[in-house]
């Protein structure tokens, strides 16, 4: 996948002409209202996006041989590689824009473009072994976990691959990528409205009320102290709840369920900082309740 990205940036600045030409082609937004009008749904899908990863990272970390090992893989494994990548795909896909005269993101279209057949057969081999080896082996990890401790005695890792990629096919993957625009702003945005309170929760748990201490003896212990009213932490359901509905009506417009005239603009633009809204509202129900949870818990 490094490869494929060089090869693609080489590409990019050799067809354009060097770098000048692609970092000087002007902006398509006429004021700094329209920027930011784009700028913050596009930064909540991409905060919605590695959310996922960031939820599921103790998949991963629990490998792990200590906290310090963790810590240092993920600092010099993402933040630089992800920079570079989105570097790259900023130039590759302005560098479209001068070539042929279009805008191309998906770079299985751009792949299509190139005139030498073995060119296209590298870039698509490239691609297919990128998605193989990463973007499946990266996603199916954590459902997996997921469908095998549902039910551990049917239902071993490998199972719970399978079923992973059976729905993975049915839920048509392709056609969320078919219109970036319907990809970021309903797609991205609209599961970071989940994502966004399940990390408040999570996070408000583990720093302010365990303060970073977890006992495993107690994690797996029906009657510890980890244990709730009929098996539900209540207040993580109505945290959980009251931070959806913030962006519940921005989201029922954005896929027009609903009526943009029947809800008030500010109301449906919290849409658009969907996980920041839903991790602050959830984040803040949840340490209040937990706080008085001897009525419920």
């Amino acid at each position: 996948m490094p490869l494929a990205a060089l090869a693609l940036l080489f590409w990019a600045i050799s067809a354009a002409h060097g770098l000048g030409p692609i970092l000087q082609t002007p902006s398509k937004f006429a004021t700094t209202a329209d920027f930011f009008t784009f700028f913050f749904p596009a930064l909540t899908g991409m905060v919605g996006f590695w959310a996922t990863l960031s939820l599921n990272i103790p998949d991963f970390t629990r490998y792990a041989t200590s906290q310090k090992a963790q810590i240092r893989g993920q600092a010099l494994g993402l933040p630089a590689s992800m920079t570079m990548f989105a570097f790259i795909g900023v130039v590759v896909t302005s560098a479209t824009t001068i070539v042929f005269g279009t805008t191309i993101w998906d770079p299985v279209v751009l792949a299509g473009k190139f005139d030498s057949k073995l060119l296209v057969s590298g870039a698509m081999i490239a691609i297919a072994i990128s998605t193989l080896a990463t973007n499946i082996a990266a996603n199916i990890v954590s459902p997996a976990n997921d469908f095998a401790h549902l039910a551990p005695k049917k239902i071993d890792f490998r199972r719970g691959g399978y079923i992973t990629g059976v729905l993975g096919i049915l839920i048509f993957p392709w056609k969320l990528i078919a219109d970036p625009s319907g990809y970021i702003f309903t797609w991205l945005v609209g599961y970071s409205s989940l994502l966004g309170p399940v990390g408040g929760i999570l996070i408000v748990d583990y720093y302010f009320i365990r303060k970073k201490i977890l006992i495993t003896e107690e994690l797996y212990n029906p009657k510890g102290i980890y244990s709730y009213k009929n098996g539900f932490n209540l207040a993580a359901i109505v945290a959980l709840l009251c931070g959806i509905l913030p962006n519940a009506p921005g989201f029922l417009t954005t896929i027009q369920a609903v009526s943009t005239d029947s809800i008030p603009h500010w109301l449906s633009g919290l849409y658009h900082y969907a996980w920041f809204v839903g991790f602050g509202v959830s984040g803040a129900v949840y340490l209040l309740m937990m706080k008085y949870k001897e009525n419920y818990v």
